[in-house]
């Protein structure tokens, strides 16, 4: 009897992934290789080094994780890859390397979409360690994904084993966690940014920079049709409901003029020199480096604006939840693994009797385990992918 044992594949930006899943529910084994070191000096991802680096790591990474999960490509059912969004050199990286398999090992091949993938790292979280039983797997979800390169809200509707999705609200602009690697980075941070701002924010006051984001309206211009933007590439916005959708850009340049204003670019680049650039910086500086480095003021700046950015994601996730009447929200991506959001939404999950749940830190990040438990319904509907996959950056979910 077939074990049910698929082999998935994740190289849709900066990491390179593999991980042997049994039955979407039980992880056998996941490998990441990180590219953080090779971009970290130039403060973002630079797509042709992304996509050498997985030239670099996908064989090694996919060995590992056969090794780990105790199996050989005899012992598998299916290969799943990741097809889309991301960035397309490294995306095609992972395919074509996943085509190759299949072809050798004569298996199926499943293509996954890396929002769903993210969706399920919550769900395959759950099969893993029993659910409270407040949460109905079989019920609706409202799902945020959030990340460097995601804001979408979507309703995931669970359907004789398999899931699908509409498109609730989404970034105009800037994703959540582009905001944050944008704003470490104008203050003399580290790439990324989530996990520096996040440590930091501990130590300053969250109302001392009172940041506001403005309501968003239709703009008369466009007729109904998406801004030019990268983010506006993945999904149509005509029909969704401006209070669901999100924006990061003014917050951004909003954080900028404070810099300016209050003259802390000075600092900001002493701190970049004395943390990673200069020649006496640390090999690995830590967030106790950082905080000798940052006076009050910046501090109370860098606590304001994830507080305010946090506040953001809460307030349209929930009036999403109340106006779909979905009772269970799943949180997944980077920024799900940021430690003020996490207490912040559960908090008010419990007032609103809302049921929260969220992937592990290590899924809440780009891993292959959430593409192999996505890539299940797909086996057992037996939706395949042809020999002319390819990858697709603008790879939509749900409309």
């Amino acid at each position: 009897m077939s074990r049910g044992l698929i082999l998935a594949i994740e190289s849709s930006c900066d990491e390179t992934a593999a991980a042997v899943v049994e039955r979407g529910s039980h992880t056998l084994s996941s490998v990441v290789a990180s590219q953080i070191a090779t971009h970290a000096r130039y403060g973002g991802v630079v797509p042709e080094l992304a996509s050498r680096e997985h030239l670099r790591a996908i064989v090694p990474v996919v060995r590992a994780a056969l090794a780990q999960a105790s199996v050989t490509l005899a012992d598998l059912d299916a290969i799943a890859v990741t097809s889309g969004p991301g960035l397309a050199g490294a995306l095609l990286v992972g395919i074509t390397y996943a085509k190759a398999l299949a072809f050798a090992a004569a298996l199926p091949l499943i293509a996954v979409n890396h929002l769903e993938g993210h969706i399920h790292a919550v769900l395959l979280n759950e099969r893993e360690t029993a659910p409270p039983a407040s949460s109905d797997p079989d019920e609706p979800a409202l799902a945020l994904v959030v990340s460097g390169g995601h804001t979408h809200l979507y309703l995931a509707r669970p359907t004789s084993g398999a899931w699908h999705y509409s498109l609730v609200g989404r970034t105009l602009d800037d994703a959540a966690g582009e905001a944050y690697d944008k704003v470490a980075k104008l203050l003399g941070l580290g790439y990324p940014g989530g996990p520096w701002i996040d440590a930091l924010a501990l130590h300053g006051n969250p109302r001392a920079v009172p940041f506001a984001f403005s309501q968003i309206k239709t703009k008369l211009h466009l007729a109904g049709k998406a801004p030019r933007t990268k983010a506006a590439k993945t999904a149509p916005i005509a029909d969704l409901d401006p209070h669901f959708l999100f924006s990061f850009s003014g917050i951004k340049t909003a954080v900028l003029r404070y810099v300016e204003l209050h003259n802390l670019r000075p600092e900001a680049e002493s701190r970049r020199e004395t943390l990673f650039t200069g020649p006496e910086a640390p090999a690995k500086p830590t967030v106790e480096d950082a905080l000798a480095t940052c006076d009050p003021q910046t501090l109370d700046l860098i606590a304001s604006f994830q507080h305010a950015v946090i506040g953001d994601l809460m307030k349209k996730t929930f009036a999403a939840a109340e106006a779909l009447g979905a009772k269970r929200i799943l949180i997944t991506g980077g920024v799900a693994a940021n430690r003020e959001l996490r207490s912040r939404f559960i908090a008010e999950g419990i007032a609103r009797s809302v049921f929260i749940s969220f992937p592990t830190l290590a899924l809440s990040t780009d891993n292959a385990a959430m593409i192999a438990a996505a890539a299940w319904p797909r086996f057992l509907a037996r939706e395949f992918a042809g020999p002319d996959l390819s990858a697709n950056p603008s790879l939509a979910l749900g409309r």
